[in-house]
């Protein structure tokens, strides 16, 4: 692993803290503060680099209101990319783990906490990654750290399965949202509140980053349009200078942040606007509050209102004010209940709620609390929209006012006919519906348009699912409003709904016009939209949205021979169809299909499939290292999926191969990325084989492969087989690709096997011993870990939040560093003093690790250890057995 640097004010904190922890005489350090694990402000990302749009705003809050950011991080993107060396692994995400503490640091964020979970790969399933990471565990650790470092603020990533959205953030905000609850409920994980000595922790409100959207300028702080209708979204400007970094605007530094990840090729990403005005706004929407605030609040610190600093309107910090509802969904002219909920740290008389309402609703209830105290108080009220309420969200308000202030909080609801009918959801799509319910943030759901993927030419089902709020039974009829080219087997359909109850209909429709454009130059940004009409017979009409996504279609003829995998084609090797593979789905538009563009061809044998791409390019990207075989997507290279089923969810049941045209030897190689058995192509793929030719002079290349049908994940279908051919272009020497085009393209199409192109193999039979269903995935597991990072235990010693998430050894099953560490003969001594056994991992750390070892501890007492390196911190992580860690740290000196 390659030295880094060490950064002076980095190595003035370890020496302090080392100092301290060591027993040291502290006469030279300022007194630590008093809760050095504690915070204000807690942010939950998935990756290194996760937080990197937000932190002008952590900075901000840092520098001008003294806030206290920590960073919670799942994995350490061991996964990833590396556009600086050839780490991957553990050894890459400690790279990355000191990336993102350099990072953060330039925002005044000094503490980093890691889970410790395996950064697998690029997925946009969150079912996927919770089964990877192990959900009970996982949020177990984040409570853990949420009831240790007590955040009175919480902000996460987007929950929901948007398109392109990876799977590892969505999961990450997830288990943020979950930690959120959990943390504050005493039954929830009771052994961290008995054994463990933690108390239950209400953090005052939680924010997801983003959501909305608005011009430059100071105005977007004001000036901007939230996502979704009636959600409280706030904006934070960055074009706010800042003193302690020269008088740089925040914009600014959070450019030199984002440059500090040059591992994820962000080295180069060019310089923001100098002037301030022509920067925007970090933001980000509210999931959940318990405390009041001031609706429209535009200041920079809006968000930190009611949670860590006080309301505008006087109230106490600690004060609690929140509205629950009856239910989410609410029917015009039904009435529904609405609860407001207040406490407080000290008596405040004369509490009153009044209750905002849309134009036209009613109100009836009293609003009256008495005194609030620490004792929660409740005040309910009957709403009821009026029978014409318009269909969609809105917002209800409360205002709290007593003896000693008063603040605000809002709820969504929504306004839902009698009879409802949307178009099925995608699996991962009701998957988070579900959650959301279950989690008590149903305005999270419903968020997400709902498509599906037809192939052109070719019909599918569409099923209506309906549902029925009335009090009493519902009849009526369905209709799709198709756009031009596209046909349902029936004009309208009929329903019969009982009280409360839920159904279906389901059309079967068709692609009438084959010469329609699929993937993404389809219809809007690849949707063909239309619309779900559901009429009651008492009266009332639905209108839904749908959208149906048009994926290429071919026919994959049988090869007469074998065609020779020799890097060019044969006369009659590839009699099926030429596949355009020039489709932009990511990335810079190519220039000329000189630039960029390709074409494919495939056909099959009884033993493979076997697959021809001619890429044309002007320029040659890095020329990788002939041990550098992975991560295709960092330099030019085709990638080749196949979907045996066409059915999958998740790339986990699919094949997925990286073919790279030549590397440092001359020769091309491929690998298996992000799929059913990830890893170096001879290992997952036996049988494979793979040539290419590289036109010189350059002017693009050309791969061949043959992939048995044995080292598919399961059979193929031959009457629908998924099928999707990229080709990624980099015209650069960093590591980092420009461009992605391809055969059925939409942004992350990756990783949407749904979105693939669909193909038939008439006459093919799979061969024998070939499962019809996927195996169980080959996951990757190798993650790096906290004991390995010296890093993060030093930041352990000094804050006593154990590492990883999880608990702290006990105080008859640990070990530390004992008395000053002595340096001879380039290696440092030391005494490890135990109370019980357990495993040592000892670090010897100056920017890079100069030493290491792990001491096994089989019983107490006091142990001499000798390990390399003679500069820097001594760093030492112990692992109780039983469970619990450990750690301490001293500084090293001749």
């Amino acid at each position: 692993m390659r030295r880094l640097a060490l950064p002076a004010v980095l190595s003035a904190v370890l020496a302090a803290s080392a100092l301290a922890l060591a027993g040291a005489p502290a006469r030279a350090q300022a007194a630590p503060p008093p809760d050095p694990g504690g915070l204000d402000v807690l942010f939950v990302g998935a990756h290194p680099d996760d937080e990197a749009g937000a932190l002008s705003t952590f900075g901000q809050w840092n520098e001008f209101d003294g806030a206290r950011v920590g960073v919670l991080t799942v994995t350490r993107g061991e996964g990833g990319g590396n556009a600086v060396g050839t780490e991957e692994g553990p050894p890459l995400g400690l790279l990355r783990e000191n990336e993102e503490r350099r990072a953060v640091g330039k925002a005044g964020v000094g503490d980093v906490h890691y889970l410790d979970k395996v950064d697998f790969y690029y997925t946009v399933s969150a079912p996927l990654t919770d089964e990877a990471w192990g959900h009970d565990e996982s949020l177990a650790k984040v409570v853990r750290l949420v009831r240790a470092t007590r955040p009175k603020l919480i902000v996460t990533m987007e929950p929901a399965p948007l398109p392109g959205q990876h799977g590892h953030h969505q999961q990450a905000a997830r288990l943020a949202t979950e930690a959120y609850f959990a943390a504050a409920d005493s039954k929830k994980f009771p052994e961290q509140l008995g054994k463990e000595r933690l108390r239950p922790w209400s953090a005052g409100r939680l924010f997801l980053a983003g959501g909305a959207s608005g011009a430059t300028g100071s105005a977007c702080a004001r000036d901007f349009t939230p996502a979704t209708p009636a959600a409280l979204a706030y904006g934070v400007w960055n074009g706010r200078a800042s003193a302690r970094n020269g008088g740089k605007t925040w914009a600014q530094v959070e450019r030199d942040a984002a440059r500090t990840y040059v591992s994820q090729g962000w080295g180069g990403f060019p310089d923001v606007p100098v002037d301030p005005e022509k920067n925007g706004c970090d933001y980000f929407t509210q999931i959940h509050s318990r405390v009041p605030f001031t609706l429209g609040n535009t200041d920079p610190t809006g968000m930190l209102e009611g949670a860590l600093k006080p309301s505008k309107g006087g109230l106490p910090l600690g004060t609690e004010f929140s509205l629950t509802t009856e239910s989410f969904g609410v029917t015009a002219g039904k009435a529904f209940t609405v609860t407001a909920h207040a406490r407080s740290p000290r008596a405040l008389p004369g509490g009153k709620v009044a209750l905002s309402v849309p134009s036209g609703w009613t109100v009836t209830g009293s609003g009256d609390l008495g005194t609030v105290g620490s004792r929660e108080r409740t005040a309910r009220f009957t709403v009821t929209p009026p029978a014409g309420a318009a269909n969609g969200r809105a917002r209800l308000a409360a205002n709290l006012t007593t003896g000693q202030g008063s603040g605000q909080t809002a709820v969504p609801v929504e306004v839902r006919p009698a009879v409802t009918g949307v178009q099925e959801p995608l699996p991962r799509v009701a998957d988070f519906d579900a959650w959301a319910e279950k989690t008590g943030v149903p305005a999270l759901s419903g968020r997400m348009k709902r498509v599906l993927t037809l192939a052109s030419g070719k019909s599918r089902t569409v099923r209506v699912d309906l549902a029925n709020s009335a009090g009493s039974a519902q009849q009526g009829t369905v209709k799709l409003g198709l756009p031009e080219g596209f046909a349902a087997d029936a004009a309208s359909k009929p329903y019969e709904l009982a009280a409360g109850a839920k159904g279906s209909v389901t059309f079967t429709v068709t692609n009438t016009d084959a010469s329609l454009p699929t993937s993404n130059q389809g219809g809007t940004g690849g949707d063909y939209d239309f619309t779900v009409t559901t009429a009651s017979a008492s009266g009332g009409t639905d209108v839904q949205r749908g959208g149906l996504e048009l994926v290429p279609t071919a026919e994959l003829p049988k090869a007469q021979n074998a065609p020779a995998v020799d890097g060019k084609e044969g006369p009659g090797e590839y009699p099926g169809p030429e596949l355009d593979l020039s489709r932009l789905w990511e990335g810079t538009a190519c220039e000329s299909a000189a630039d960029c563009s390709a074409t494919g061809k495939v056909t099959w044998t009884d033993e493979a499939l076997n697959v021809l791409v001619k890429v044309r390019d002007e320029a040659r990207g890095t020329v990788l290292g002939a041990d550098d075989c992975k991560r295709h997507w960092r330099t030019d290279s085709v990638e080749i999926a196949v979907d045996p089923r066409g059915d999958s969810e998740n790339t986990s049941t699919t094949f997925k191969t990286g073919v790279f045209p030549g590397m440092a030897d001359g020769k091309p190689c491929f690998e298996r990325d992000a799929d059913h058995h990830q890893g170096p192509g001879g290992e997952t793929a036996p049988g494979m084989k793979v040539a290419a030719t590289v036109n010189e002079p350059y002017d693009g290349y050309v791969i061949e492969t043959s992939i048995p049908f044995t080292a598919l994940p399961s059979a193929v279908d031959p009457a629908r087989m998924g099928l999707n051919i990229f080709v990624y272009d980099s015209d650069t020497r960093d590591k980092v690709g420009q461009t992605r085009i391809g055969w059925s393209t939409w942004g992350g199409v990756q990783g949407d096997p749904y979105r693939w192109g669909l193909v038939s193999l008439p006459g093919h039979t799979p061969p024998s011993g070939v499962p019809g269903t996927p195996e169980p995935p080959v996951m990757p597991t190798d993650a790096a870990v906290s004991v390995d990072s010296p890093e993060s235990i030093v930041q352990a010693a000094r804050t006593g939040v154990p590492l990883a998430g999880g608990p702290a050894a006990p105080p008859w099953r640990t070990a530390r560093i004992e008395g000053k560490p002595a340096v001879s003969g380039g290696s440092v001594t030391f005494r490890l003093a135990a109370t019980g056994p357990g495993t040592a991992h000892v670090h010897v750390w100056d920017g890079k690790v100069l030493g290491t070892k792990k001491v096994a501890v089989d019983r107490a007492g006091t142990r001499t250890v000798t390990v390399p390196g003679a500069s820097g911190v001594l760093a030492v992580a112990f692992e109780a057995k039983g469970g619990g860690t450990a750690s301490s740290a001293a500084p090293i000196s001749g």
